[in-house]
């Protein structure tokens, strides 16, 4: 990998704070890379030894320049060094005053991602339309905190010409430091919804805190706002520019916002996505957006917004959202031969699992829903937990499993609601035992838990069984 623009191992002592150690040369020269795993050093790059609560970073360094690395940065002296070397405090925050530093001499266009639900969908969907017009970075899988964040910023390289970088957080004052760091041209709000709720406790919290990314956003930039979403739409200025407001449908939005770009004619193809009209200001184009679930239109939107934003033509954009892709554990579909699953493995809070329930009913086959714990949701963990078993119970889903200590409320709220076919399990390797009995062949199979539950062990299960 080369930098966008040249680095030297002395400026990134400057940028961090650091004592550099090594002669007048070594200093002077230019860093190729920078990584916190040893694995993947290459020559010529940074070395950043991380402590972690597995492993120490420091005890791979004479590793690292056996593979000729340029420097490390350390928070020990390091005796008989076998290299140049950056003395720091604490390494953790050094990456990050670095990744903050190297953000300054990017020109390239960098689009920064967050909201309660659909960050990872959305950063797809952006970047899938982007890659259009412009030679596009984006954030690996999830890579979305204070760590994955700054590792994301330094793929970006010479060539390329837009970055989308998703932005995930859970506490107060951690967007500010992701926003140091990111410094956005467009930043995507996709909403205010009930995540985190044991630390940032209410909504209002949570728009507080993803909203310190705000002051890190030049004058020239400019926020794309979910319109629809009461918490969002009263926002009326960001560093003196007036948002994007973007919505579902022109309908769906909050009174008195007039979304700059929405969709009309939505038509649901059940899990093969939708067909829609996307408009943008006074034009219109109509799109297929291949990612199933009507909720993946309001996703779409939000490109189209960041598109239009950054130059592209609506065929450009249109194009683009006809090549958009779900992740894994993303509502990514995988037809087994014996059943479809549906991967949503990786997170949930109250508005995803709906949204994953919703997806589940536009299948044409008998529908199975197995629905796991929602982590770190406070307090009122056990009525949310109730509420999408209502939710779940009052669909037209044939089976609902339920698994996780937490579970045991949405399987009370399935069976107030007057669902049949209903199963309870603590833990999952109590289903894995008895899930033969319980599915058929064809079967269209929901799995949505949050990434603690480790639900892709099902997935794995379900993957490699022929019924």
């Amino acid at each position: 990998m080369t930098m966008l623009k040249p680095m030297t191992c002395m400026e990134a002592a400057r940028a961090c704070g650091g004592t550099f150690f090594g002669t007048k040369e070594e200093g002077e020269r230019l860093i190729k890379g920078v990584s916190d795993d040893s694995r993947k050093i290459e020559e010529g790059w940074l070395f950043v030894a991380l402590l972690g609560e597995r492993s120490d970073g420091h005890s791979f360094i004479s590793q690292v320049f056996e593979k000729k690395a340029i420097c490390a940065v350390s928070m020990r002296e390091l005796t008989d060094a076998p290299g140049p070397y950056i003395l720091v405090d604490d390494t953790y925050k050094a990456m990050q005053d670095i990744a903050a530093y190297y953000r300054s001499l990017l020109t390239c266009k960098i689009v920064g991602i967050t909201g309660s639900v659909g960050k990872t969908s959305t950063k797809e969907i952006i970047a899938a339309v982007l890659a259009e017009k412009y030679r596009t970075q984006k954030t690996e899988k999830n890579f979305n905190n204070e760590l994955g964040v700054p590792r994301t910023l330094f793929t970006i390289d010479e060539e390329h010409e837009a970055a989308v970088v998703e932005m995930g957080i859970s506490e107060f004052g951690e967007m500010d430091r992701l926003g140091k760091m990111v410094k956005p041209d467009v930043m995507v709000i996709t909403n205010i919804g009930q995540s985190h709720l044991e630390s940032l406790k209410t909504r209002d919290g949570i728009l507080q805190a993803k909203t310190e990314v705000f002051s890190h956003m030049g004058k020239d930039s400019i926020a794309v706002l979910n319109g629809g979403d009461d918490k969002l739409a009263a926002i009326s200025s960001v560093q003196g520019n007036a948002p994007c407001f973007f919505a579902k449908t022109k309908e769906e939005a909050e009174p008195g916002i007039q979304p700059t770009v929405y969709a009309s004619d939505i038509k649901g193809l059940g899990l093969h996505g939708s067909d829609c009209v996307i408009h943008i200001g006074d034009k219109s184009i109509s799109v297929h957006v291949p990612i199933p679930g009507e909720h993946m239109v309001l996703n779409a939107v939000s490109a189209a917004a960041v598109g239009n934003i950054l130059g592209l033509s609506l065929e450009e954009i249109a194009k683009g959202l006809s090549k958009a892709q779900a992740m894994e554990g993303r509502g990514k579909l995988i037809d087994t031969g014996s059943y479809t699953l549906i991967d949503e493995c990786y997170n949930a809070n109250p508005a995803s699992m709906k949204a994953a329930i919703d997806l589940l009913c536009y299948a044409d086959t008998r529908k199975v829903a197995i629905l796991g714990d929602m982590l770190n949701l406070g307090e009122n963990s056990p009525a949310l937990h109730k509420e999408i078993g209502t939710y779940g119970g009052e669909k037209e889903i044939d089976v609902l499993v339920f698994i996780g200590e937490m579970a045991k409320h949405m399987y009370e709220g399935a069976k107030e609601a007057g669902a049949k076919k209903l199963y309870y399990f603590e833990k999952k390797e109590d289903f894995l035992e008895e899930f033969p009995a319980i599915l058929k062949p064809q079967d269209a199979v929901l799995l949505k838990a949050s990434h603690g539950m480790a639900f892709e062990v099902i997935l794995e299960q379900l993957q490699k069984t022929t019924v």
